[in-house]
């Protein structure tokens, strides 16, 4: 199978066939309304705004699996991030990253990349070992820890990295120039 094999359901409930994606870098991320992590909205903007034009998607999947942290149906969340962070990316529709209720697509992703990056600097490392403690945090390869962890995918739809949580999107702006 091929990311460009998937579909996912949009904010407004209809298809997106990844096939209409083909010959884009895309950013995949999980995120929430409600997280520390929320703030790293502003970074996905900010790399949309720059890159949008050469190639560049985000798709960005809310999910509640975290600490009940992307309350509210699709368009609160997307009502949100736009009043808030003034994102001018949609936001698809809320979905499950882990366990038996996991999109496929996320279930390719994990099964591409099992393992996020080694976070940086020790507030970092600090944050991913109490998230890791957390009750619900499985061990099994693959599994997606928390909220904004992201996939990055090349112009030939191959998933080329894995950022944790903690990794912040202007730390890894060079690799997305590099695929584009």
């Amino acid at each position: 199978m091929s990311i460009y094999d998937y579909k996912v359901k949009k904010r407004d409930g209809s298809e997106l066939g990844l096939a209409s994606l083909k010959g884009k870098v895309l950013l995949i991320v999980n995120t929430a309304t409600g997280c520390g992590f929320t703030p790293q909205y502003e970074g996905l903007e900010k790399l949309y705004s720059a890159y949008h034009d050469k190639g560049f998607e985000i798709l960005d999947f809310p999910c509640n699996q975290f600490g009940h942290q992307a309350p509210g149906d699709n368009d609160e969340i997307h009502e949100f991030c736009t009043a808030k962070y003034k994102t001018t990316f949609d936001q698809l529709a809320k979905l499950e990253v882990n366990g038996d209720k996991a999109d496929p697509l996320w279930v390719y992703l994990k099964g591409e990349i099992t393992e996020d990056t080694e976070p940086k600097g020790l507030k970092n490392k600090m944050a991913m070992k109490a998230i890791e403690k957390m009750p619900g945090v499985g061990k099994e390869p693959g599994f997606i820890k928390w909220n904004f962890t992201k996939f990055l995918v090349d112009r030939n739809g191959k998933v080329v990295g894995r950022f944790g949580p903690t990794d912040k999107p202007e730390e890894f702006e060079d690799k997305i120039k590099e695929l584009l």
